[in-house]
C-alpha cells in the first residue's frame, strides 16, 4: 500500500510538473508570437533564446517548445549551424494567405452565426459597444480590437480544428497589417466594417455573416497591396 501511495504521489507530481511546462510553453508562445506579429522582432532578425529567457523569465524548455510551434506556423525558421530567424514577409505571401483566409474565415463567420452560444453572443455585444467608440482609438488599439473580433468569431464557430488553422493564417496576415500601419492604410474603416459582420452573427444570418467576412478579407488584401506597391 505504501509503495502504491508513493507511486500515486509521484505520478501526481509528474503531472503537475508537465502541466506547468505546458502552461509556460503556451505563455512563451503567445508572448513571442505577439512580438513577431507586432514587428518588435522584425522579419529576418535573429531569435536569441538566451535573451528571450531573460526578458520573459521563462525556462529553456518552454521557450524551445514555443519556437517549434512558431516554426510550424511559418513565423520563424531554423537554419542549421546559423540559428533561428524570424521569417521574411513579401507581397507574394499576401496573395496566397488571402486565398486561404477568404474561404475559411467566411465559413467560420457562417458557423458562428449558426452555432454561437449565449456566452459568445454576450461577447459579441461587448465588441459592438467598443466599436461605437472606434473614433477615440489609436492605430495600435484598432489593431488589437480587430484581432479580438476575428478570434471571437473563430471561437464562436465551435470547431477547434478550424480555429487553430485560422489562427495560423491570421497571425501571418497581422504582420502585413503592422508592416503598413504607419503608411496611410484605411484601418479605421476596415475595423468598422465588423459592425455589419457582428450584427449578422447575432441575427443568425449565416449567409450575411459569410459575405461580410469575405468582403473584409478581400478589402484587407487590397489595402495592403496598394500600400506595398506604392512603397
Amino acid at each position: 500500500m505504501a509503495s502504491q501511495a508513493r507511486a500515486l504521489t509521484a505520478r501526481r507530481a509528474h503531472g503537475s510538473t508537465s502541466e506547468t511546462v505546458r502552461s509556460q510553453s503556451e505563455e512563451a508562445y503567445l508572448r513571442i508570437r505577439d512580438r513577431i506579429v507586432c514587428l518588435d522582432m522584425p522579419p529576418g532578425s535573429v531569435v536569441e533564446e538566451g535573451r528571450l529567457r531573460d526578458e520573459l523569465e521563462i525556462g529553456r524548455t518552454p521557450i524551445r517548445e514555443a519556437l517549434q510551434r512558431l516554426a510550424w506556423e511559418n513565423l520563424v525558421r531554423s537554419v542549421p549551424h546559423r540559428g533561428t530567424f524570424v521569417t521574411d514577409v513579401n507581397i507574394t505571401d499576401l496573395a496566397r494567405i488571402t486565398e486561404v483566409r477568404v474561404v475559411l474565415e467566411g465559413h467560420a463567420a457562417r458557423l458562428a452565426a449558426e452555432r454561437s452560444s449565449t456566452v459568445d453572443r454576450d461577447g459579441i455585444n461587448e465588441l459592438l459597444e467598443r466599436l461605437e467608440g472606434v473614433e477615440l482609438i489609436n492605430a495600435r488599439e484598432l489593431m488589437q480590437l480587430d484581432q479580438e473580433i476575428h478570434r471571437h468569431i473563430y471561437r464562436s464557430a465551435r470547431n477547434a480544428f478550424l480555429e487553430s488553422t485560422l489562427e495560423r493564417y491570421f497571425n501571418l496576415s497581422l504582420r502585413l497589417w503592422y508592416l503598413v500601419l504607419d503608411h496611410g492604410v484605411r484601418l479605421r474603416e476596415a475595423v468598422a466594417e465588423h459592425v455589419q459582420l457582428l450584427r449578422a452573427v447575432l441575427a443568425g444570418d449565416g449567409q450575411g455573416a459569410e459575405e461580410c467576412m469575405k468582403r473584409h478579407v478581400v478589402g484587407f488584401e487590397r489595402e495592403i497591396r496598394k500600400v506595398l506597391v506604392e512603397r
